[in-house]
């Protein structure tokens, strides 16, 4: 006996499907070559647990620590909150409080907290392209525009280009940095040029800093915390899951206004009521005892970063257009599209990565002649490993 379908709702059903459950679907239709291992820099994410002694913390807090499982703050524990604000004016000067912070489930709830209290059906937002396709999903289920701000060289967004994008129903800017998929960092300048622009025109700047902690510049990345009145029209993301390697904890944070995190809390008690206790614990651990073991974690990435560098420096038919913290986006220099590529080379090559395609408005070209590349996934033998794969692809 048949049925009618339940309704979907229009937006849901204009949402693409996850990109990345679709690459790994891809693994399931492919026969690797016999004897040969799959080099997956398709999804950013530490493939080690946290240091042994986050666990023995964590695992010591969950048997012994009975407020770890009941339900908590609907905006995060207090000691974590001020923790992070502390943290964050050490590493950028200024002044951010406690009651600035929020903590979510994971950066990708932050970023759905945050829009929720700024567009709703019929308002835009403008998102740099190459985009983070998680942002673009959750604008389009919520009927909200994403406006493409097509980036310059190193996948630099211009801001008088994005002026020109801001009409009525315009509602925030979204920058991130380090970018991710395009590895770009923006330089202080250009991020305070974005401010400036945000608050001349009345609406917010949303600044996404996932990656900060692998930032290759020595000081701040920016200086927006600095100005005592940031909180006026800067939102700013943060993740704990790639510092501690706490991807599934799902800690992540907003900062801005109290009044800003006031709606968000209506937000967060609907969705989750509050982030998960245990994660928050390891991510508070963290700040408190990983100082000098997340600056090795760092070196490692920045050592990972030039390897790949001199990777593409060595074969100038490709062309790098960003590389940092994670990610490598680079354009490749066969005729035929990337995501006909990438899902190819999964069989011929045993190389799973993403093409530009996921990153890019339907129909743009540009998509079709990049790639992007996760190489913190993979340690300097294993990028050696992966450059060797490169040479015997085929177009």
């Amino acid at each position: 006996m048949s049925h009618l379908p339940a309704p979907l709702s229009p937006a849901m059903a204009r949402t693409f499907a996850p990109p990345v459950m679709e690459a790994r679907r891809w693994l399931q239709e492919a026969t690797l070559p016999p004897g040969m291992e799959l080099i997956n820099v398709s999804q950013a994410a530490p493939l080690e647990p946290p240091p042994e002694a986050l666990r023995r913390a964590l695992a010591d807090a969950i048997v012994n620590d009975p407020e770890v499982h009941f339900y908590g703050p609907v905006l995060g524990q207090p000691e974590l909150r001020a923790a992070l604000a502390g943290q964050t004016a050490a590493i950028y000067g200024g002044a951010v409080a406690a009651d600035q912070v929020a903590i979510t489930q994971g950066c990708n709830q932050a970023f759905a907290a945050v829009m929720a209290t700024l567009a709703g059906a019929g308002d835009a937002v403008i998102l740099p392209t190459p985009w983070y396709f998680n942002h673009k999903m959750w604008l389009d289920m919520a009927g909200v525009t994403a406006q493409p701000l097509p980036t310059g060289a190193g996948l630099l967004p211009d801001p008088d280009r994005a002026a020109a994008l801001i009409g009525p129903a315009t509602r925030a800017i979204v920058l991130v940095t380090p970018n991710n998929p395009g590895g770009a960092e923006y330089p202080p300048e250009l991020i305070a040029a974005f401010r400036d622009l945000a608050r001349a025109r009345g609406i917010a700047l949303v600044i996404d800093e996932t990656y900060r902690d692998f930032h290759s510049r020595p000081g701040a990345p920016h200086g927006l915390f600095t100005d005592p009145d940031w909180d006026d029209s800067v939102i700013s993301l943060y993740s704990f899951s790639k510092a501690y390697r706490l991807t599934g904890h799902r800690v992540g944070a907003i900062l801005a206004s109290p009044a800003r995190l006031a709606e968000v809390e209506k937000f967060l008690d609907t969705v989750a009521i509050c982030p998960a206790r245990p994660g928050q614990h390891a991510a508070l651990w963290g700040i408190e005892h990983l100082g000098q073991w997340l600056a090795g974690e760092r070196d490692e990435i920045l050592a990972r970063r030039a390897a790949m560098e001199a990777g593409f420096a060595a074969r100038p038919d490709w062309r790098v257009l960003g590389c940092g913290a994670y990610f490598a986006y680079v354009e490749h220099p066969f005729a035929t599209p990337s995501d006909v590529l990438a899902r190819r080379w999964v069989a011929e090559a045993g190389v799973l990565m993403l093409p530009g395609t996921m990153f890019m408005p339907e129909g743009d070209p540009a998509g079709a002649r990049a790639l992007r590349i996760a190489f913190a996934n993979l340690d300097r033998p294993g990028i050696a490993a992966f450059f060797d794969r490169l040479e015997g692809v085929r177009g």
